[in-house]
């Protein structure tokens, strides 16, 4: 992904103009770096606020590498994370008047290129001669509409921007547009034409870029460039080139540790096809293990790249999840998109990775070419055989840079202009006669309805592999899938069936392969809530023999004492954890049960004075 510059000039007198108008003065020469510029990479907000806000919440890694490539030039940089801002509009003037930016970079993507487009035209109203840039996938495929129709967008950086952005930063540094041209990988107005510059060459050799952590946090990791793959749908393909690239495992590695060092334990890796070269893949595994990196972590691949060797690996170094894109149960639909995935390789894969106590995660989509209420059924047939606990369900959608896209504009005779419209995808079944909006929402509620349907069954028949060296992590496996059925997200989904009898089947079958803090709480939980008070007793004495120390289970355990009215044994378990306005709560209540009214109003006042402080430091958080 890219940032962006703007170079637009603006005549003395309407400048002066313009900044009288805003209250402001010209910034001068004087306080700005050694290298004279101060530049932000803004990633905006998107045009429809999702109810999740995971898929368009997180700053692509693109956006890490153009900023330390700055930085590592001497460049002050700044990369905000304006996904939200739209929120609290009044932080956005007020910021570009403090940070006095010369140069903005964007990252555009479709779903954010309005709120990009908003705010580029309020940093221009704040200062009319910062420069203005769009970059990322949007604006690689749409430079010239962005150019044509958008005047505040002064430079759009094509395709891989690490490079490209730094050497258009340098000319506009030097105060001339007559390296403009000479600009590999850029778009720009040149009087009343947009032009483009020659592509930039791929990075080769993506160790030679400086590795992102060693300036920036984040939990998004990329060991490569590229897929495989060339589906219909993906822009992929035309923005990175169909040759992979990749990282060695040393240099991606190194990463993870710095990033570790700054105590982050969860990442992304959000390679297209992490596992693509399979000896690689091992070797990432070993050295994460070899360096002592404590992690966990998630991925995305193919169903055809998949084996048991590196799934052994993978689990063993902390993967707890692969997402896999099926799309359809239909092979005659996947051939169409052109996924070209075999049914027997996608079963494979979801089996074997479920065996090593990873999740397999699923990507369907449907409203596609000649979807049907049969290839909807092939779906549906499809998710249980492979027994997934997670589906994420899409209609289709055509976005720039994809064939689907091509094969749409030479169909319909429409250009880029069609982008002008607020709206961040074209449904595909728009534009199919045989498809309707009724059809395309009966199809939807048909899969996820047979999906949370069949879940509960998905755990009762999940087989993990028989391997002492893996006990302890499919204990772990199965009380996180466990905690989903009791309160995660299927525990108030009235669609998903016996909910509670999936998670005790779960937290047994953990607590069957080694003692797991999370299985027994969430069992103890479960047995509560059936007012089996002494069962939840049993078990939850079990877990505090194991984990002492734990707060989260010696606190149940005391509730469930309260409610066999053992009062001693109860204020045994609360008397160790007294931080919290809720433990202090409980232990009043076993003292006015025991008459020891002192001590009852001494707890009471110790939960009074700590909800007290818990709602000052929440009010200065807001402040700040």
């Amino acid at each position: 992904m890219c940032t962006h510059l703007t170079c637009q000039g603006v005549c003395q007198a309407n400048l002066r103009v313009l900044l009288a108008a805003y209250g402001l003065k010209r910034p001068g020469a004087a306080g700005r770096k050694a290298c004279g510029m101060k530049i932000l990479i803004i990633y905006p907000y998107p045009l429809f606020d999702r109810s999740q806000g995971e898929d368009i919440s997180v700053v692509p890694i693109g956006v890490y590498y153009v900023g330390a490539l700055l930085k590592e030039q001497g460049y002050d940089v700044e990369i905000l994370n304006w996904y939200n801002i739209h929120k609290s509009p009044q932080k956005i003037v007020a910021t570009f008047r403090a940070k006095k930016p010369d140069i903005i970079g964007f990252s555009i993507l479709n779903a954010n290129r309005w709120g990009g487009i908003e705010l580029a035209k309020i940093a221009k109203e704040v200062d009319p001669n910062v420069k203005i840039v769009f970059g990322g996938v949007a604006a690689t495929f749409l430079w010239k509409h962005f150019l044509t129709h958008f005047p505040v967008i002064d430079f759009v950086v094509i395709g891989e921007g690490e490079y490209a952005f730094l050497n258009l930063v340098q000319v506009i540094e030097q105060g001339h547009d007559k390296g403009l041209q000479d600009t590999r990988g850029i778009a720009f107005r040149q009087g009343s034409r947009v032009v483009r510059t020659k592509a930039a060459k791929p990075i080769d050799q993506l160790d030679q870029l400086p590795i992102p952590a060693t300036y920036f946090e984040y939990q998004h990791v990329a060991s490569s460039r590229g897929c495989p793959g060339k589906c219909t749908f993906c822009g992929s393909p035309r923005f990175w080139g169909h040759r992979i690239r990749l990282r060695s495992p040393e240099n991606f590695v190194a990463e993870l540790e710095l990033l570790y060092k700054k105590g982050i334990r969860f990442f992304y890796f959000s390679d297209d096809t992490f596992t693509v070269n399979k000896g690689r893949v091992v070797e990432i595994c070993k050295a994460i293990l070899n360096k002592g990196l404590r992690i966990v972590w998630v991925a995305i691949s193919r169903a055809d790249y998949i084996n048991e060797t590196i799934l052994s690996w993978m689990r063993k170094a902390g993967c707890i999840q692969i997402s896999y894109g099926v799309e359809s149960g239909s092979e005659k639909i996947r051939g169409l998109l052109n996924k070209r995935l075999k049914s027997d390789d996608i079963k494979k894969a979801f089996s074997s990775t479920h065996r090593y106590g990873i999740l397999a995660r699923a990507y369907f989509i449907y409203g596609s070419p000649e979807e049907t209420r049969e290839t909807i059924q092939a779906t549906i047939d499809m998710i249980r055989e492979i027994k997934p606990f997670v589906c994420v369900f899409y209609i289709l959608e055509i976005y720039p840079g994809t064939k689907l896209y091509l094969d749409y504009q030479k169909k319909f005779h429409v250009t880029d202009d069609i982008w002008l419209k607020k709206m961040e995808g074209i449904c595909y079944f728009e534009s199919d006669p045989h498809l309707s909006r009724e059809l395309i929402l009966d199809f939807g509620k048909r899969l996820r309805g047979s999906f949370y349907a069949s879940l509960s069954g998905f755990a009762q028949a999940l087989d993990l592999i028989d391997e002492e060296e893996f006990y302890a992590m499919h204990a772990d496996f199965c009380s996180r899938i466990g905690l989903t059925f009791s309160q995660g997200d299927y525990a108030n989904n009235e669609a998903v069936k016996e909910r509670e009898k999936a998670a005790e089947s779960l937290f047994n079958k953990a607590l069957g392969y080694a003692p797991d803090h999370r299985a027994y709480l969430g069992l103890g939980i479960l047995k509560q809530n059936e007012k089996k008070y002494e069962k939840a007793v049993q078990v939850l004495s079990q877990g505090v023999k194991h984990f002492p120390g734990s707060e989260p289970l010696n606190v149940c355990l005391g509730v469930s004492h309260m409610n066999l009215q053992r009062y001693d044994k109860a204020l045994a378990c609360l008397l160790k954890f007294q931080g919290s306005k809720e433990v202090n709560g409980h232990i009043a209540r076993c003292y006015r049960a025991l008459g020891d009214v002192g001590k009852e109003g001494e707890f009471l006042e110790k939960a009074h004075r700590l909800e007290k402080s818990h709602k000052g430091g929440a009010k200065g958080r807001r402040g700040r």
